[in-house]
């Protein structure tokens, strides 16, 4: 059998030199300079505008690009079409896509005020270019606030004791928010005292577990037994569903507060759970490769050092062992849908131009930050890779690919006993380090959705439009709607769908910069984000259109493709997902041809001088 190490060396290769060469050469090509005034320093209120250390920053960044989707959607691919595609895809399309698109979404937007990729857009195609893009945007938000909160839910489900570890956590990000900024106490200090107790809370989660709902082992608090009858079931269950309805009332709440009260210090304690995970695993699967392999614990939970997938199962996915449970899905275009984050994401053009370009202290930071950060959730996405492939799949799977998502924490737990670290600790706390960055993502998405809502609205000049941009209504419109769309709790169609919408954003994102780039200077080469915008383009576009014509419509709707929905919520859901599924096309359409049409027209970007300082505009405060 094939040794897991070559996942691990296969994807460490590619980065290193990306990284090196290409990572140097956008730094170079976008012209970085530290004698330039960053937005964070300019605009500096306190609130959104708040200048962070580099370690700070490159925490929160990479825990909110991170989150927990470059860990799912590796696996759900791997678990489909095998492991094959799955590396390959991730090696190759992360520094030559996903990085550039994340670099140059962060260096545009720091020159232009640290304004969104909406926001600029709409600089060169006009106010109707702009807020189609926010809307596009806002849509996507809802994607990722629900399913994220669903996948959290199925991990606390699974593991009681995470649940109490992840509410304890959040806790301690928000004393440690205090320390930093209301009593002025020592950063080294508070970090050393803080990461500990979030480390400690695994150990607290494993004495106490706690549950909502539903039969669970010996020792587990659970509130009840049998769910009121208004909390429906999600994949079977009360208790993930209460646990979804919960998680989302906690990202409304969180996505109202200032960032330095729980977003900064949350995401920096969460990098240490990022780090120990990635670095760990990546240490412990070359220990146990080449000295002591796994422990006899995780030897009779399955586990083994060489790679226990297939590297190939077919174009369609015939011979995964979940194929009886799946949808006809062909690896063009869904496998580049379902690996969303691990190898580029249009969410993390929100994130970089949403809050890091608010936050970025010196220009030179976006080759680590931007280019980097995406490199390193890539690592994140073949470590996520080594742990399910470590652990044999039972041969009749219960429950589909979404209830076997917590293998991933088996895995990893299996993996790090090389290390010495027992069996039942190292499982509880990769489920940690799972549902901790879902939940940053999450919230972070709803914090970002409010941001593109009050953008899109600009200022109220009607009631409508007032109740729109108040940050407690349209928090509201995303969690309500969030909850409506993973109602029905089908992973093959919300998984892809929200992998979808966010690829499609991306090629947005692209577009952005493209267009950017293109009215910066006139000489200025447009290969580097221009193929990957068709390319991504042409993917998602068809892979969206397959999961609403195909999956949705033809299987949830219609009985044709699988089996229809029944229940009224079911039923309501599938309709939102094809309405926001075929909006998210029409508005990309619309946005290609209007980029394409300033590309096109005297030039390349209309009859607009061309910018010689990189873009850098004055700000409009009045």
């Amino acid at each position: 059998m094939t040794s897991i190490i070559w996942i691990v060396a296969i994807v460490l290769a590619s980065f290193t030199v990306a990284y090196i060469g290409y990572g140097r050469y956008l730094s170079q090509f976008v012209d970085l300079d530290d004698d330039r005034e960053t937005p964070a320093h300019k605009y500096e209120d306190g609130q959104e505008y708040v200048p962070a250390k580099k370690p700070v920053l490159l925490g929160h960044h990479y825990s909110s690009i991170a989150g927990g989707a470059p860990i799912v959607g590796p696996i759900t691919a791997a678990f489909i079409w095998g492991w094959v595609p799955a590396v390959l895809w991730v090696a190759i399309g992360n520094p030559l896509i996903g990085a550039v698109h994340d670099f140059t979404s962060l260096t545009s937007s720091i020159r232009h005020e640290g304004k969104s990729i909406g926001y600029i857009i709409g600089e060169y195609v006009g106010e109707r270019g702009k807020n189609m893009l926010l809307w596009f945007a806002f849509l996507l938000i809802i994607l990722v606030a629900g399913v994220f909160a669903l996948v959290i839910g199925v991990v606390f489900d699974a593991y009681p004791a995470v649940a109490t570890a992840g509410v304890l956590y959040i806790g301690l990000a928000l004393l440690f928010g205090v320390w930093l900024y209301q009593l002025n106490l020592s950063f080294i200090g508070g970090t050393v005292i803080f990461v500990a107790g979030v480390f400690a809370t695994v150990w607290v989660g494993i004495q106490y577990p706690i549950a909502f709902f539903g039969e669970h082992p010996d020792g587990v608090f659970v509130l009840s037994e049998t769910a009121p009858v208004f909390i429906p079931e999600l994949l079977g269950s009360a208790n993930i569903a209460a646990w979804v309805i919960t998680l989302l009332l906690y990202g409304g709440a969180a996505s109202i507060l200032p960032v330095w009260v729980l977003l900064q210090p949350r995401d920096y304690l969460s990098s240490y759970l990022l780090y120990t995970g990635v670095g760990g695993g990546l240490l412990a699967i070359i220990v146990g490769v080449f000295l002591t392999g796994p422990s006899a614990a995780a030897v009779d939970a399955g586990a083994s050092f060489d790679i226990q997938l297939e590297a190939w199962y077919g174009f369609f996915g015939g011979e995964s062992p979940f194929a009886g449970a799946l949808p006809l899905m062909p690896l063009f275009p869904l496998l580049f849908l379902t690996i969303a984050c691990g190898t580029i994401s249009g969410f993390h053009s929100l994130v970089s131009s949403g809050t890091t370009a608010k936050q970025l202290n010196r220009e030179t930071d976006a080759r680590l930050i931007g280019y980097g950060g995406m490199l390193g959730e890539g690592l994140l996405a073949s470590v996520a890779l080594v742990t399910v492939a470590v652990v044999a799949v039972p041969e009749t799977p219960d429950g589909g690919i979404a209830l076997a998502l917590p293998n991933f924490a088996q895995g990893g737990g299996a993996i790090l006993t090389a290390l010495g670290i027992p069996f039942a600790l190292g499982e509880v706390f990769m489920a940690l380090v799972l549902s901790a960055f879902l939940l940053t993502s999450m919230d972070t998405a709803v914090r970002l959705g409010r941001y593109m809502a009050e953008e899109a609205i600009g200022t109220p000049e009607t009631s409508v439009q007032e109740y729109g941009a108040n940050q407690y209504v349209n928090t509201g419109v995303i969690v309500v709607a969030a909850f409506l769309l993973v109602a029905s709790g089908r992973w093959a169609d919300l998984w892809t769908l929200f992998g979808g919408a966010n690829q499609l954003l991306a090629a947005m994102a692209l577009l952005t910069v493209t267009i950017w780039l293109a009215n910066w200077d006139e000489t200025k080469q447009l290969v580097s984000t221009g193929v990957p915008l068709l390319i991504m383009a042409v993917i998602t576009i068809a892979g969206l259109l397959w999961v609403s014509m195909y999956q949705v419509l033809g299987g949830r709707l219609l009985g044709i493709t699988a089996e229809a929905e029944t229940s009224a919520l079911g039923i309501g859901s599938a309709i939102a997902q094809i309405l926001i599924a075929l909006t998210l096309v029409v508005l990309a359409l619309s946005l290609l041809r209007m980029g394409y049409g300033n590309l096109r027209e005297m030039g390349r970007i209309g009859d607009a001088p061309a910018a010689t300082d990189g873009g850098d505009g004055s700000r409009d405060d009045d």
